[in-house]
C-alpha cells in the first residue's frame, strides 16, 4: 500500500506541475470531475487507515490521550475535525459497507457519507437490515443530485421510501438521533490570535443554547440613546460581565488546587508606577491601566515577582504542589507541558521530576504541569521529562519509539 500510495503521489504531483490553462473548457471540467472523485477514493484509504489506527490503540501506546488528539498532532487537524474522522471511520467499518464502496468508488463525498451513515442508524433502530440495505441504495442514488444538507433533511423521510409502515415510528427515532448528534457535535474552541486576542468559536447544543441566551440577553440591551456599540460589542461585553458576575459568586469549583480567579503577573513597581504591561496565568498581554484596575477586584490574584512575601522554594517541608508555586508553575509551562497535549493548566496535575518519594524537593525547579492523562502516562511507561537549558520542561520518548531520543517539547501553549 506504501508504494502504492507512493506512486499515486507522483501521479498527483504531475498533475500540479501541468497548466490548466491549456486544457480545453470540456477537458476542464473533465479534469476537475476526476480529481474530485479521486479525493473521495483517497478518502476512503484514510479512513481505513484511522480505523485501524484507532483499533491497535497507537494513539495511545504514543502518549496521546485520543486518536483524534494525536490525529491532530500528526495531520494538522482541529480536534473537532479529527473526531469526526475517527466517528466517521468507525462507522464505516461496523456500518453498512455499501456506504464504504460508494465512497471507495468515488460515487459520494466525505461529507454525504457521513449523513447516509448517520441516516442509516437511524434506520436501523427503526427497521430491519434489509431496510437499511434499501435506504443505502435509496441514498446512494439521491447523493448524485443534492449536497449534504438537502440529503440530511431528505433522509429523515426515507422510510416512507423503503418501509411506509414503520415511517411514524421512525420520526421519533429520527428526533432522538438528531439529539444525540447535536449532543455529540457540541464544542466550544478558544484560539489565541497573535495579538493576544482570542476567537470564540464553536456549536452549543439547543439546551446550552438556551441557557447562554437567557444569561446573555438581560446584559445586551444598549445603556442608552448615547450606546453607540453594535450588537456585536454589546454581545462581547455582556459574555464579560457574565464572567465577572460568576467569578464574584464564588461558587465555581477549584481547579488545581486553587479558587476560580484571574492570575495577573507584574512586578511591584509597575504596578505601582504604571510601568508595563502585565500578564494573564494563560499568556495573555494587559496594558498597565487594566492591570491596575484588575489589581483592584476581588477576584483577581496579582501574582507580583519580585516580593518576598510569597517564597516559591518549599523544600522538603510540603508534598504538594500548591499557593503560589503552583501559579509560578502555571506561569511558566501555560498547561500540560507534555509534547502535543493542549490541556488548560486548571486541568493539569503538578508532577515531581524527581518523585517526592525519593527525596525529590518540592520547588519549582523539580515540578512539571501534566494534565491527568499524561501524568498518568508518565508514571507508567518510558518516557522521561527534564528542564532544558532555558528552565523548560522537554520530554525524551522511549527507544522504540525513537532510537535517537530527541527530546519533545510542548509548542501549544504560548510563552511570553
Amino acid at each position: 500500500m506504501v508504494e502504492e500510495l507512493a506512486q499515486a503521489d507522483d501521479a498527483v504531483a504531475a498533475c500540479v506541475d501541468d497548466p490548466a490553462w491549456a486544457l480545453a473548457e470540456d477537458e476542464l471540467v473533465a479534469a476537475l470531475d476526476a480529481a474530485h472523485r479521486l479525493e473521495q477514493r483517497l478518502a476512503a484509504v484514510t479512513l481505513a487507515l484511522v480505523r485501524e489506527i484507532d483499533g491497535r490503540g497507537t494513539a495511545h501506546a504514543q502518549g496521546a490521550s485520543s486518536t483524534a488528539v494525536w490525529l491532530r498532532e500528526r495531520l494538522r487537524l482541529t480536534v473537532p475535525a479529527a473526531r469526526r474522522l475517527v466517528d466517521l471511520a468507525a462507522a464505516l467499518d461496523t456500518g453498512n459497507p455499501g456506504i464504504r464502496a460508494a465512497l471507495a468508488h468515488g460515487d459520494i463525498t466525505v461529507e454525504q457519507a457521513r449523513v447516509i451513515t448517520d441516516t442509516v442508524t437511524t434506520v436501523n433502530t427503526a427497521a430491519d437490515a434489509e431496510a437499511a440495505d434499501k435506504a443505502v441504495g435509496v441514498l446512494t442514488d439521491w447523493a448524485g443530485q443534492f449536497d449534504p444538507t438537502l440529503l440530511r433533511k431528505l433522509g429523515t423521510r426515507i422510510l416512507e421510501h423503503v418501509a411506509p409502515d414503520l415511517a411514524d415510528a421512525a420520526a421519533h427515532a429520527a428526533l432522538e438521533a438528531d439529539a444525540r448528534r447535536t449532543s455529540r457535535d457540541r464544542h466550544l474552541t478558544l484560539s489565541t490570535l497573535t495579538d493576544g486576542r482570542l476567537r470564540l468559536t464553536g456549536t452549543l447544543d439547543t439546551e446550552t443554547a438556551g441557557l447562554l441566551r437567557a444569561a446573555i440577553d438581560p446584559l445586551t440591551a444598549p445603556s442608552g440613546p448615547d450606546d453607540n456599540r453594535t450588537p456585536g460589542q454589546r454581545r462581547h461585553d455582556a459574555l464579560a460581565d457574565l464572567c465577572r458576575l460568576t467569578l464574584r459568586t464564588g461558587d465555581l469549583p477549584e481547579h488545581g488546587g486553587d479558587p476560580a480567579q484571574i492570575v495577573i503577573t507584574t512586578s511591584f513597581d509597575a504596578l505601582a508606577g504604571h510601568l508595563s504591561a502585565g500578564t494573564l496565568d494563560t499568556g495573555l498581554q494587559l496594558t498597565p491601566q487594566t492591570v491596575r484596575r484588575l489589581a483592584c477586584d476581588a477576584a483577581i490574584l496579582p501574582a507580583v515577582l519580585n516580593s518576598t512575601s510569597q517564597p516559591l522554594d518549599l523544600g522538603r517541608q510540603r508534598r504538594l504542589v500548591t499557593g503560589p508555586l503552583r501559579r509560578a508553575l502555571v506561569l511558566r509551562d501555560r498547561g500540560c507541558a507534555f509534547p502535543g497535549c493542549d490541556r488548560p493548566p486548571r486541568w493539569c496535575d503538578a508532577h515531581h521530576i524527581h518523585h517526592w518519594a525519593d527525596g525529590g524537593t518540592t520547588t519549582l525547579s523539580n515540578a512539571v504541569l501534566l494534565c491527568g492523562h499524561h501524568h498518568r502516562h508518565l508514571h507508567h511507561n518510558d518516557w522521561t521529562v527534564q528542564l532544558g537549558g532555558d528552565g523548560h520542561p522537554e520530554f525524551i520518548p522511549p527507544t522504540w519509539l525513537d532510537p535517537d531520543q530527541v527530546p519533545r517539547r510542548n509548542h501549544y501553549h504560548p510563552r511570553t
